[in-house]
């Protein structure tokens, strides 16, 4: 289309001459041949589909030039869309109507003002254009994020399935060391059976032995017993000679002491030690000295125990220091604590002849501790780290076997290890009655 007619500037908009040319190309195939213009006769014989694709130019030119033939297409619009048309000749567009359609029927009926039509209609093709392009921009825009997030999603695929390849690795060195472990369990069990069939086994064997032992002890205590019999028979049987042969022992024993004399000077032997007392570790006053620990104690009415203890011949008396003093005089100082109750134990030295040992709670050594010892009394301090109940078990320990001896602490723990020690173990009250009494 050479020109674009009466009353237009420019060309019809490109879908507005196409679906133009398609109505005229139908309307154009139901003319009669002799009604059909000269320039479109060859046309007209096309297929439908043909005759608007290769005959647009003829078409569009001839419904710009002949009259005629437009008005004749215009009836078919006419026809087709009378609503339009007549909304379009009062000068009104129905709404939501196709621009493609409002133009195409405004250029075939040219109703007034149909320019400005058309051209209302280019305007609203060409914003559908422009949206159309933002649309195409915009899914262009979406295919490349959508390309990308595919990209990265394939990434992250793969990342994972590494990362799945990895665990599954993983997971088969757990199993072989789960299966490892299940086999070294299923070993340790079967030991721990093993052995408890020989643990059974040992007691079975134990138990035969302790039976066989029970047998042979009732055939030594037999043994013992006619032993027993024995020797006090020869003792009844010896005593109508006993005078003379005291004096006979007595005049050895004169002998051996002076023998002993003799070699105790020749070789020198020490004579400080001259109890078993004397030989156990301690701490001597004036050795660095000690903290006090605080003792337990527990009452005794017992007025009597403590004054039978003190008439046996050569008693060892043990006293439990700050034990006495605690559950004495608890509010003195620990030097006025001491003071008091060596000075009492000096005095019951010297009334009962007894040996007598005071141990002291020792715990860290920091300096000198000035403790004056009345003559008669040994005073100890446990060493750091030792409490003062050990150092009563080592003396007691120490002392031979048939020794009397008495421990004074209301300590129970001291008072049943001496116990079994055989040592006679004395409340700390009795002492403090029996000083108290002077």
């Amino acid at each position: 289309m050479s020109s674009a007619g009466e009353g237009l500037s420019r060309p019809l908009p490109e879908r507005v001459r196409l679906h133009v040319v398609e109505v005229a190309a139908q309307v154009l195939g139901t003319m009669p041949a002799a009604a059909v213009p000269s320039p479109l006769r060859g046309i007209a014989r096309f297929e439908p589909r043909k005759r608007a694709r290769l005959g647009a130019a003829p078409i569009a030119a001839q419904l710009e030039s002949d009259k005629e033939f437009r008005e004749l297409v215009a009836e078919a619009v006419e026809t087709a869309w009378p609503e339009l048309v007549a909304g379009l000749a009062e000068g009104t567009v129905p709404p939501a109507a196709d621009p493609v359609l409002v133009a195409a029927a405004a250029y075939l009926t040219r109703p007034p003002g149909w320019p400005d039509l058309v051209e209302q209609a280019r305007a609203e093709l060409e914003r559908a254009a422009s949206l159309g392009n933002q649309r195409e921009q915009a899914e262009t825009r979406l295919r490349e994020q959508l390309a990308a997030q595919r990209a990265a999603a394939k990434e992250e695929v793969e990342r994972v399935r590494e990362q799945l390849k990895t665990l599954r690795a993983e997971n088969a060195d757990l199993r072989r060391k789960l299966h490892d472990a299940r086999e070294r369990l299923r070993a340790a069990e079967a030991r721990a059976a093993e052995s408890a069939a020989e643990a059974a086994e040992a007691r079975a064997r134990a138990a035969e032995v302790s039976g066989t032992s029970e047998t042979e002890m009732r055939r030594l205590k037999e043994r013992l017993a006619d032993a027993e019999r024995q020797r006090e028979a020869s003792r009844r049987a010896a005593r109508e000679g006993r005078s003379v042969e005291d004096v006979r022992i007595r005049v050895l024993l004169d002998a051996l002491q002076g023998t002993v004399a003799g070699l105790r000077k020749e070789l020198a032997l020490p004579t400080t030690i001259s109890r078993p007392a004397d030989s156990v570790a301690a701490v001597a006053p004036d050795s660095p000295g000690v903290t006090a620990v605080p003792a337990r104690a527990l009452a005794d009415d017992d007025p009597q125990l403590l004054d039978q203890l003190l008439a046996i011949p050569h008693l060892h008396l043990i006293v439990d220091g700050y034990n006495v003093t605690k559950t004495g005089y608890p509010s003195l100082t620990l030097a006025d604590q001491r003071t008091r109750l060596l000075t009492g134990l000096g005095g019951l030295a010297v009334q009962s002849r007894v040996e007598v040992t005071c141990v002291f709670d020792g715990a860290e050594l920091d300096g000198p501790v000035h403790v004056s010892a009345p003559r008669g009394v040994r005073v100890r301090f446990s060493a750091p780290g030792e409490i003062a109940d050990d150092l009563i078990r080592q003396l007691v320990r120490a002392e031979p076997k048939g020794r009397s001896m008495a421990v004074v602490s209301s300590d129970r723990e001291v008072a049943d290890s001496v116990r079994r020690m055989g040592a006679r173990p004395v409340p700390a009250l009795l002492l403090l009655r029996r000083l108290g009494r002077g």
